[in-house]
């Protein structure tokens, strides 16, 4: 991935130093651009069609994937995983049913609104900022078909800066945010990347995109990381302390007066025990039961989520890391659905 998209990046090189006319490549990446939304657009449009023909939903889940993951710090493997989490969502080892009784093969609780073409639009030579606008850009479709909500498959966590500002910009305020993580991602800035995946929810706080922000799952910080946590008010739980914070956090309620919950799930929150297809192993994590505890239990109207950080490339040869995103995905898909 890495190798390819350096290919994209070296070729909009040499046509600039080839005087070839800005306007000409501008031109081009435009129309590269709208066809990427046009393709995200059109699908969310035919998917909610559908929901409300078939009697309609309060909501929806509606999958998107960002298969994105140069802003990884160490290794870009999540740029592969969209297609990896929906291979094991219907590979026929188990059934349809969530836990709690919902029928995910049912289009009013599930639907499919396809990926957008992240590495295409970035062979254009479109640089960050560009494609963090056309992220949003790209949830914001999602949202304007009711009662479709975005269910983002990553890619690495830079992508939740973008949905995460979308979603609030397109509810008109801000909203509540539960982070699980083995890291809080809330550098200024890393090794000089500002939309570094270790940097995605400094971004959000700068940005007023979230009232309340809970990190679960914590424990890998450094004393960067907890000034930023004090700077932006974060309530951050260490898993040092998860025995002693379980009960309140199986027992969440967020949300209420702004514009609704947000859950970002980056899958290294999980012990390597049970995710070890991740790009950084954190052991002392929490288990599956703790995050289903959490999702489960947790009051709160769900606008939108993400799941992201799975990395193909370091899963085990049977996909077993496959298979926990893609459980995550299901059972957060269920509680977001109504």
């Amino acid at each position: 991935m890495q190798q390819v998209a350096r290919r994209g990046i070296h070729f909009m090189r040499r046509l600039h130093g080839a005087n070839i006319p800005e306007d000409m490549i501008v031109e081009g990446q435009n129309r590269v651009i709208d066809a990427s939304l046009t393709l995200i657009r059109e699908k969310a449009k035919l998917k909610g069609e559908l929901v409300r023909a078939l009697g309609g939903a309060k909501a929806t889940s509606a999958l998107l994937g960002i298969p994105l993951g140069h802003n990884s710090s160490f290794l870009q493997g999540p740029a592969f995983a969209p297609p990896r989490i929906r291979e094991a969502m219907w590979c026929g080892s188990t059934n349809a049913t969530t836990e709690g009784g919902k029928e995910i093969d049912n289009p009013r609780v599930l639907t499919d609104v396809g990926d957008l073409p992240v590495q295409e639009i970035r062979d254009c030579g479109v640089d960050d900022d560009i494609l963090m606008n056309i992220i949003s850009q790209s949830v914001k479709l999602v949202m304007e078909e009711e009662p479709l909500r975005p269910m983002v498959l990553g890619g690495d966590h830079s992508i939740s800066y973008p949905v995460v500002r979308a979603v609030s910009e397109k509810l008109g305020g801000p909203i509540d945010i539960l982070h699980l993580d083995a890291h809080p991602d809330i550098y200024h800035e890393f090794e000089g990347n500002k939309y570094s995946h270790a940097s995605s929810f400094a971004r959000i706080m700068e940005g007023g995109y979230a009232r309340r922000l809970l990190q679960v799952g914590i424990r890998s910080i450094n004393s960067e990381g907890r000034e930023q946590g004090k700077k932006f008010g974060v309530e951050q739980f260490e898993m040092r302390t998860y025995s002693q914070d379980r009960h309140y956090l199986e027992n969440l309620k967020l949300g209420e007066g702004v514009k609704g919950v947000y859950v970002s799930i980056d899958v290294d929150c999980l012990d390597p025990a049970f995710a070890p297809g991740v790009s950084h192993f954190e052991p002392g994590g929490l288990s599956f039961r703790d995050v289903l505890n959490i999702l489960h239990n947790l009051h709160g109207d769900i606008v939108a989520a993400d799941v992201v950080e799975f990395n193909p490339q370091r899963d085990t040869v049977d996909g077993m890391t496959a298979m926990v995103a893609a459980k995550l995905v299901r059972e957060l898909s269920a509680v977001m659905s109504k």
